[in-house]
């Protein structure tokens, strides 16, 4: 099909933008040839007339569909170009936050700016192992892909890492070898991959820098070679350096830094070991301050410094090297402050004393004056004489910058000489895979001499990939059987031949550097004459004669010349060199050693590896002279020399591409400037990869692909067996140019644009599929609505005109009635309405009548009351005028009568003024006198008459005066009363007024008060309204506060329950966690068992001479070895090596805290001893006092006190034995104890305490049984020879002599062994062969026995003790009986004292008699008593004879006499034990556990066969009281089941058979142990089968780490066998046929989703499953245990599939989410059917199945997003995220997600607390339960097969 016909109405194309490069159009009308103009329609909603070039006619770019776009790969695109290029990696970067995206064979990786948490050791585990196509771009997928063709293809490997500065070249590198260390390990315990990684920070510290594009630009390049060996295990590695940017060292632009390292040290000035350097603040120095940029935001440079010191450290960089380094380093930071001034213009000086000059020379360990001369003069030397000339001071500062130059680039040598020599190893290095870490090309505004070597460089590397890609394609035509045709691809080999050939830019240049006088501008002369118009590639710029311009592979560049000269010379004055040379300081002249030998390239590199950087043999002959020449070449020569080695070394290895872009300037996390990226696409060669590619046939099918893809554009007719010849015939049909594709062998090559049409097909068959089933659907659907809508009218149609039919009837029934209604209603109104106005008319009457009563009664009352009230107030008003006319009337009276008496006083005034008044008055006075005279006389008269009276009188008078005065005393007594009181009155009356006034205030105070009081009356009724008001608003409150309150109470018991529920959760998670971790603990200590096993017998193999030693032999005390050393393991006679002894110096030495409570024990039994023995004294001083008194039993007394003293005596013996003993163990563990051993965590310790533990319960049992024999033996003897008492102690003593043998024995042993020991002092150290084990068993043996000795002598002491009390006592009554008896008798008569002393001694010899009647009766009993055990021992011991005698032979029997044995009659009643002998353990062991052959056990006999023999031989053992029997045949047990899943480990049926058998031994352990526990579900029977003499709870405990290392090794196959089933048949295969198709893939091919044959489908799992299952059930596990196996299994099914779908962006789409769905459901299916469902493990797929919803649910607004954020509890926001970025649309049918949609989803759950981690830990196991479960199989019952070969054993 022509191109053309694809400009098609609503195509979409891309048309050239300036802004955007590139923007997006839609056709408005189709395109027909000869069109000039297309009408597009732009996305911003204006329509263009795009016109046509008439020259070229080219259409513009055609888009892709969006199905294609955000494809991992490009090359998977079927228009390959720049804008579907650029377009892509711009969808994947911005909505997709994907940074790595294939292109053919390269990975483009976008530079975030932001870190992402995709570097984990998680993502490395999933990318291990993996196909390069099957798992999204990553970087750590290139390098799984070198690592595996170094190992598939045994060649070695390189990774190319290029890009612009800030592109992110150095961090993908740093990942790369991340991935290698943390995949492949070391080879040796020296971590050389740390050093790798550790040689990161020291290489970024000294060669990277901030620029204005990156604040960590790596200003140099390297080429790191990773060493493998032939297990390709890391071994070394080593770095090749070019081109370090030498002159940022003394300048630097602005916004940019000086190397980091400068930096570091003056943020670390002040630290202690930095004094010296005397350093300050970076603006402090020029060489750090030009940029005026000392710090970078968030970069602590003082913590980085101490990183780089770590990984100086790390290398074995020394601290002294490392204070020379920073002395150095501080040296050029002074030198660069050295200033100098001019003497003229022609000299210069520096100023006497200057302080950072003598600093410098301080440092550096120099002359003072000899340095400050030479950078102020050279040395000229001619043919005949050598001058000293003086230079300026412009020439002494750049001689000062090249010398700072120098010494760096010479430090920087040695520093990467040093980290080589740390990463060397001395193994042989099989293979190697290089990392090249480099510039990326570059071009300035203003470009010098570094940039054009950077960019020959590029152009170098550009061509090597050119011609790697094109060799790649031609292979894969070459593979597929295609006609080859030549792709014409850009070659750069002119443009190389520009820069490098004779007369090349650099041969002029390096001729120009010769010259004397040569200068830039005759260089840039030669050029022009040279190449300009004669290569087509050199121009010269219009406007300068001082550049050139250079036409690169990826643009043109112009370079300015001025400088190339004199970098390209690196000039440095010998004087100064010499100078240095000759300093103190031993570490600066290493610097200058080599400088006849240098040839790295720039003077900046490290010697790097011997075969790719020795010089040429023909270099090093010659004159002697020549080395000075050599250390003459230029810049340009060495770089050029070095680059041929790289691409040598490169082009011996298989390459891998990664180009680094920087999608902004202004490092902005996840911004996309397309300009920017276009650019450095063109640069990196993308472009051209892409070109290539369109150039042939890019796009590639397999048949199956395109058959599965394209099925619907094919007819049933069209469809045939072959799917190669289905394939050709339908594309034949589809496509007529038969030029357009090629048939291959296993694919289909499509030239570009072709898939795109097939794609346009396929949708526009869909298309008319869709629309032929939805009008069929629309139409159904709407024939089905009208016949629905039909029945429902006429259905409603009936029911209406029913209803309307009953609703007349009933209207016309209503009518009738109403009518009647009517008529009494109306009647009954008018009635009502006539009584309630009567009732009205009544009521108003009565009303209004007694209203007018009641006026006129209140008007004459109102009268009455007017006439009294007249009269009141007339006469009030006639007396007021009456008093007011008396009043006026005796006024004006007042008034006259005043008015009369003046007048007549003036009269009388005027009269006594005049004579005739005084003769008036004479007159009147002579009469008067007369009268007077008359009246004397007569008062005479009177005189006497009174004077007779008054005589009289006067006794009268006297009386009474003294009443009077008497009154007169009274009255004046009252008067002053009265005055008080009238005082009182008086202030009382002041008192009144002034209350008055107060009354008066206070009334005027209480009308304001009544006024604020009725103020604040309305105002408290205000308050009281509005406080009401309130009221009833806080009880609306109240009642909705109680409502809340109680509502809240619901909510807090519910959370309470919630909270109660989640600790429980918790709880029960803290103990799962527990369980782990213990569970882990023992998976690793299995593991590391497992390592010293295989080391150990990597040993045996290697060293063939045997060590001296002695072979070890059995012993009797080989059983007491520690149940948790299993190195003595059973094997066959004929595997067992001889063991030598291992040195002394390699043996673990004792614990010393159990040595300490070893002599803590035997210091508390001295102390008893010492007690018992003052107490024996104490009771002999006393015996020896009553020894008269007690004459009746001295003989028993002195037996049992000589049996006493033998004891004590063995006691004391034995005691100093043991003290011995613990002296020279004392000393031993002084001179030789670990601290690391003996520690209480230990082991040893542990080891030792619990068997400690364990031998002393066990001998506790044994040495009571043991005392209580003895004691009843004893108590025998006596009551059969009372009176043999000196038989008896011979008896006793004998028993002791016996006791005191055994101890002997025991000792003898432990020196036994001691002479087995290479040396006397070595006992208390543990070795491999126990002999610690046995010299510990031989002092438990002696503290057993001196402890038994102990407990016997102290219970004899204490009944001694008690009997003497008694004694005592009663001879203290007997003694006061005595004395009273004594009194009363010598009161007494002496006949009576006779016959009372005969009546006391009558009465003590019968009592006597009496006590001594009690002891016979007491030992008969006794000797009843031991008669019955010594029958019932008589009868044991006759049937072990009889089970004894059919194992001897008929010689034995013959030889040996038979005893009597009463044989029973009955039938033998088995008691459900084995017997074996003790030889035949090994045998035992072998056939039931070494040489078993699960299936068949599984299949023909009962399950748990094996456990129930070994608990059977058990019991039996228990049942002989053999503690060492037990000890080593379950030793043997648990060495030889550790023996066998070792060796065929990796086979499911062995390890669940065992699993199944060690989980059934335990729970036989436990069911017959004799607790109540686990007794509970026994029969009767059952419990008499229980262990009688030995507590085995330790080995349960044994047992059940053995079975959690056996699950866990159980867990480790089956998901060794899953693991390649899963992916492909959870993921990839197609469970439901056509549901999604295949989309197209690029070169990175991925693994097929269609079922090939030898492909995993999901019956391939189901298979599995149901094989694991069936085994599992038929070896017997329990139930529960299945459970959680099958949990597990559900587990690491549904962690692989999840975290393959979140690193695979072409699983995630709507399709594969039903398919995901699909078989989980039919794993939920076989769950149901197995009765599972209660396991857990459909809950260990709840990821999964969430995850597959999300793929399925709809995306689009803020409804969905909540509906997702509910749904996914399970997933991890990270993991959400994750799946919704990767969302891909299979079909055009579907949507992408929208950016603003994943952002709602990250903002609702923000606030979720979930793990960051992206990937689920699938090596995650479960911890393991195994509860307890009894088995109601009688032991009696069980039947030996023969096929066992187990005839050697019997049952009992």
């Amino acid at each position: 099909m022509a191109a053309s016909e694809l400009y098609t109405k609503f195509a979409r194309v891309w048309i050239p933008d300036p802004e955007e490069v590139w923007k997006s159009a839609e056709l408005l009308k189709d395109y027909k040839p000869g069109d000039k103009v297309l009408l597009l329609h732009l996305e911003e909603g204006k329509d263009l007339e795009y016109h046509l070039d008439p020259k070229t006619k080219e259409l513009p770019h055609l888009r892709n569909p969006d199905i294609l776009v955000g494809e991992n790969d490009l090359t998977a695109l079927s228009y390959l170009h720049e804008p579907a290029v650029l377009h892509n990696l711009r969808v994947r970067f911005i909505d997709s936050k994907l940074i790595y995206t294939y292109c053919g064979i390269v990975l483009v990786a976008i530079n975030p700016y932001e870190q992402l948490p995709i570097y984990g050791e998680d993502i490395i585990n999933a990318y291990s192992g993996q196909n390069m196509g099957d798992m999204d771009p990553h970087i750590f997928a290139v390098a799984e892909e070198a690592y595996k063709q170094m190992a598939r293809d045994e060649r070695n490997q390189s990774i190319i890492v290029s890009g612009e500065s800030g592109a992110g070249k150095t961090v993908s590198a740093k990942y790369a070898m991340r991935y290698f260390a943390t995949v492949s390990g070391s080879a040796s315990e020296a971590n050389v991959e740390e050093k790798v990684l550790a040689s990161n920070p020291i290489m970024e510290s000294i060669g990277n820098a901030k620029t204005t594009r990156n604040d960590n630009s790596s200003r140099f390049g390297k080429y790191i070679e990773i060493g493998f060996d032939k297990r390709y295990r890391i071994i070394g590695a080593n770095m090749r350096t070019y081109l370090l940017e030498k002159s940022r060292v003394v300048f630097q632009a602005e916004e940019e830094r000086n190397y980091h390292i400068f930096y570091q040290l003056c943020a670390s000035a002040q630290l202690p070991e930095f004094k010296m350097l005397r350093l300050g603040n970076a603006n402090s120095f020029h060489y750090t301050k030009q940029g005026g940029s000392p710090v970078i935001e968030g970069v602590d440079d003082a913590k980085e410094m101490a990183h780089t010191r770590q990984a100086c450290t790390l290398l074995g960089i020394s601290e002294s090297y490392q204070m020379g380094i920073f002395r150095i380093l501080a040296g050029i930071l002074h030198l660069g402050n050295v200033a100098f001034t001019s003497r003229d213009s022609d000299s210069c000086t520096i100023p006497p004393k200057h302080e950072p000059l003598s600093i410098f020379c301080d440092l550096m360990g120099v002359d003072y004056e000899e340095m400050c001369h030479w950078l102020c003069h050279r040395k000229l030397a001619t043919a005949t004489e050598t001058y000293i000339k003086p230079i300026s001071k412009l020439q002494a500062t750049n001689a000062r910058d090249a010398l700072a130059k120098h010494i760096y680039a010479k430090l920087f040598n040695w520093i990467v000489d040093h980290v080589n020599q740390a990463l060397h190893s001395a193994v042989k290095q099989h293979s190697f895979i290089g990392v090249l870490d480099i510039y990326g090309f570059e071009t300035f505004e203003i470009n010098s001499f570094e940039q054009f070597c950077i960019n020959y460089a590029n152009e170098k590397l550009q061509q090597q990939f050119n011609m790697h890609v094109f060799k790649l394609e031609q292979e894969e035509y070459m593979k597929e059987q295609i006609p080859w045709t030549l792709i014409d691809f850009y070659d750069n080999q002119p443009c190389i031949n520009l820069i490098e050939s004779k007369l090349g830019v650099l041969d002029l240049l390096d001729e120009e550097c010769k010259m004397p006088k040569g200068t830039d501008d005759t260089w840039a002369q030669k050029l022009y004459n040279t190449h300009l118009n004669k290569c087509a590639l050199f121009e010269k710029p219009r406007l300068s004669n001082k550049a050139f311009i250079i036409q690169h592979f990826a643009d043109k560049v112009e370079y300015q010349c001025e400088g190339f000269l004199e970098k390209n010379k690196d000039t440095v004055f010998e004087e100064q060199i010499k100078v240095l040379k000759s300093s103190k300081f031993k570490m600066l002249p290493e610097l200058f050693q080599d400088d006849e030998k240098a040839i790295s390239p720039t003077s900046a590199t490290s010697s790097g590896r011997t075969p790719l950087t020795r010089i040429p043999a023909k270099a090093t002959k010659g004159r002697p002279g020549q080395t000075a020449k050599e250390h003459k070449k230029t810049v340009g020569h060495q770089f050029r020399n070095s680059l041929h080695l790289l691409m040598e070394t490169l082009n011996a290895t298989t390459p891998h591409y990664v180009r680094c872009i920087k999608p902004n300037d202004f490092k902005f996390p996840f911004t996309f400037d397309e300009k920017r990226a276009v650019q450095q696409l063109r640069a990196c060669g993308v472009l051209e990869t892409i070109r290539i590619s369109a150039a042939g046939f890019p796009s590639r099918w397999t048949y199956q692909e395109f058959f599965s893809r394209y099925r619907v554009l094919m007819k049933q007719k069209d469809v045939l067996g072959d799917r190669k010849q289905t394939c050709k015939n339908v594309l034949e049909k589809l496509i007529l140019d038969k030029d357009k594709y090629q048939f291959g062998k296993t694919k289909i090559f499509f030239r570009a644009g072709q898939v795109a049409y097939l794609e346009k097909l396929r949708a526009d068959k869909l298309r008319a599929a869709c629309i032929r089933i939805q009008k069929t659907i629309r139409g159904w659907l709407l024939r089905k609505k009208y016949l629905r809508m039909r029945k429902a009218a006429i259905t409603v149609q009936r029911y209406v005109r029913g209803y309307q039919a009953r609703c007349y009837a009933k209207f016309l029934r209503r009518t009738n009635a109403a009518v009647i209604i009517q008529k009494y209603w109306r009647m009954y109104v008018v009635h009502k309405k006539y009584k309630i106005k009567r009732a009205a008319t009544i009521v108003l009457q009565s009303y209004l009548r007694g209203y007018l009563a009641r006026n006129r009664y209140r008007k004459i009352l109102r009268e009455h009351k007017a006439v009294i009230i007249q009269k009141w107030i007339r006469g009030w008003l006639a007396r007021t005028h009456y008093k007011k006319s008396i009043h006026a009337i005796i006024y004006l009276q007042c008034c006259f009568r005043r008015m009369m008496a003046k007048r007549e006083l003036k009269k009388l005034k005027i009269e006594a003024r005049s004579v005739e008044r005084y003769k008036k008055l004479h007159i009147g006075m002579e009469n008067k006198i007369m009268q007077l005279q008359r009246k004397v006389d007569e008062q005479n008269k009177d005189y006497k008459c009174l004077m007779e009276k008054l005589t009289n009188l006067e006794g009268i008078y006297n009386s009474e005066t003294e009443k009077l005065r008497s009154d007169l005393e009274r009255l004046q007594l009252s008067e002053e009363e009265a005055k008080v009181a009238t005082g009182r009155v008086l202030s009382l009356q002041e008192e009144i007024a002034k209350l008055r006034k107060d009354l008066e205030q206070t009334q005027s105070e209480k009308k304001t008060i009544e006024e604020r009081a009725d103020r604040y009356k309305q105002e408290t009724e205000q308050l009281v309204s509005n406080l009401k008001e309130e009221n009833t608003l806080l009880k609306q409150e109240k009642e909705t506060l109680n409502h809340l309150i109680v509502e809240q109470a619901k909510e807090m018991t519910e959370t309470m329950e919630k909270k109660l529920v989640e600790e429980t959760k918790q709880l029960e998670l803290e103990l799962n966690d527990e369980r782990l971790r213990y569970q882990n603990l023992l998976n690793e200590f299995s593991r590391l068992e497992e390592r010293y096993d295989d080391l150990k017998e990597e040993m045996t193999l290697m060293v063939n001479v045997p060590k001296p030693g002695h072979k070890r032999t059995d012993s009797t005390h080989s059983s007491n070895e520690s149940e948790y050393t299993f190195s003595s393991e059973i094997a066959d006679t004929e595997d067992i090596p001889s063991r030598t002894e291992e040195p002394s110096e390699k043996k673990v030495p004792l614990d010393m805290s159990l040595f300490l409570k070893l002599q803590k024990r035997v210091t508390e039994l001295e102390q008893e001893k010492q007690v018992m023995q003052d107490e024996l004294d104490r009771k002999e001083e006393q015996m020896l006092r009553s020894k008269a008194k007690e004459e009746e039993r001295p003989q028993i007394r002195g037996a049992e006190l000589e049996y006493e003293s033998l004891k004590r005596q063995e006691l004391e013996s034995e005691n100093k034995k043991l003290k011995n003993e613990l002296n020279e163990l004392r000393k031993a563990l002084s001179e030789k104890s670990a601290p690391e051993v003996t520690a209480p965590g230990a082991p040893a310790y542990r080891v030792l305490m619990e068997q400690l533990t364990s031998v002393s319960e066990e001998l506790d049992v044994r040495k009571e049984e043991v005392l209580i024999l003895r004691s009843q033996l004893v108590s025998q003897k006596e009551a059969i020879q009372p009176k043999n008492t000196m038989t008896d102690s011979t008896i006793l003593l004998e028993d002791v002599q016996k006791m005191k043998d055994k101890g002997e024995i025991a000792q003898a042993y432990i020196g036994l062994k001691e002479t087995n020991r290479s040396s006397a002092m070595d006992y208390h150290e543990l070795n491999e062969d126990g002999e610690l084990w046995l010299v510990y068993e031989g002092l438990k043996q002696a503290n057993r026995l001196l402890e038994s000795q102990l407990q016997s002598q102290k219970r004899s002491h204490e009944n001694e003790a008690e009997a003497l009390r008694g004694e005592i006592q009663s001879l203290k009554e007997e003694n006061n009986r005595q004395q009273q008896l004594l009194a009363q008798n010598l009161q007494l008569p002496p006949e009576a004292r006779i016959e009372a002393s005969l009546q006391h001694e009558i009465t003590r010899l019968t009592n006597e008699n009496l006590d001594l009647m009690e002891q016979l009766e007491k030992q008969d009993k006794t000797v009843r008593k031991l008669k019955k055990q010594l029958k019932v021992f008589a009868k044991k011991i006759g049937e072990l004879e009889v089970g004894q005698m059919e194992n001897i032979s008929p010689g034995q029997i013959i030889d040996e006499p038979i005893r009597p044995v009463n044989i029973p009659r009955k039938e033998k009643d088995f008691q459900g034990m084995l017997e074996y002998k003790k030889e035949d353990e090994q045998k035992l062991v072998k056939n039931l556990i070494l040489e078993l052959k699960p299936r068949g056990v599984a299949v023909n006999l009962i399950p748990g066969l094996p456990a129930y023999i070994l608990f059977m031989c058990v019991r039996h053992a228990d049942y002989l009281n053999d503690d060492q029997k037990v000890r080593s045949l379950l030793t043997s047990t648990i060495n030889s089941i550790k023996k066998v899943l070792k060796k065929r480990g990796d086979d499911f049926e062995t390890v669940s058979f065992w699993l199944s058998n060690t989980c059934r031994f335990l729970h036989c352990l436990k069911q017959y142990s004799g607790e109540e526990g686990f007794m509970k579900h026994n029969t009767s029977r059952q419990n008499e089968h229980c262990l009688t003499n030995f507590d085995l709870a330790e080995y349960r405990q044994v047992l059940s780490d053995l079975a959690i290392q056996i699950y866990q090794q159980l867990v480790r196959v089956l998901e060794n066998i899953l693991q390649p089933m899963i992916v492909s048949g959870m993921l990839e295969h197609e469970t439901i046929q056509g549901v999604s198709g295949v989309k197209p893939t690029g070169l990175r091919k991925r693994t097929s989703s269609i079922a090939d044959e030898g492909t995993y489908t999901l019956d391939s799992i189901l298979r599995q499953l149901n094989s694991f299952h069936s085994v599992m059930c038929q070896h017997g596990m329990d139930p529960e245990l299945i459970k959680q196996v099958v949990k597990q299994m559900f587990y690491i099914v549904g962690a692989i599939t999840l975290n393959n779908l979140l690193l695979r962006k072409d699983m995630c789409s709507w399709s594969k989410g039903m398919q995901i769905r699909y078989n989980v459901s039919q794993l939920e299916e076989w769950l149901r059917d197995k009765n599972l469902m209660n396991s857990g493990a459909k809950e260990t797929l709840e990821p999964l199945i969430q995850a597959a919803q999300l793929l399925q649910v709809k995306k689009k607004t803020d409804d969905d997003a909540e509906a997702i954020c509910s749904m996914c509890n399970a997933l991890t926001t990270a993991q959400i995220v994750k799946v919704l970025n990767l969302y891909t649309p299979v079909n055009e049918f579907e949507e992408r997600v929208s950016v603003s949609f994943i952002r709602t989803i990250q903002m609702r759950l923000r606030d979720r607390k979930d793990s960051p981690q992206l990937l689920m830990d699938a090596k995650h196991i479960f911890p393991v339960t195994f509860p307890f479960n009894p088995s109601s199989l009688a032991l009696e019952t069980i039947q030996i097969p023969a096929s066992l070969g187990l005839g050697f054993i019997s049952r009992v």
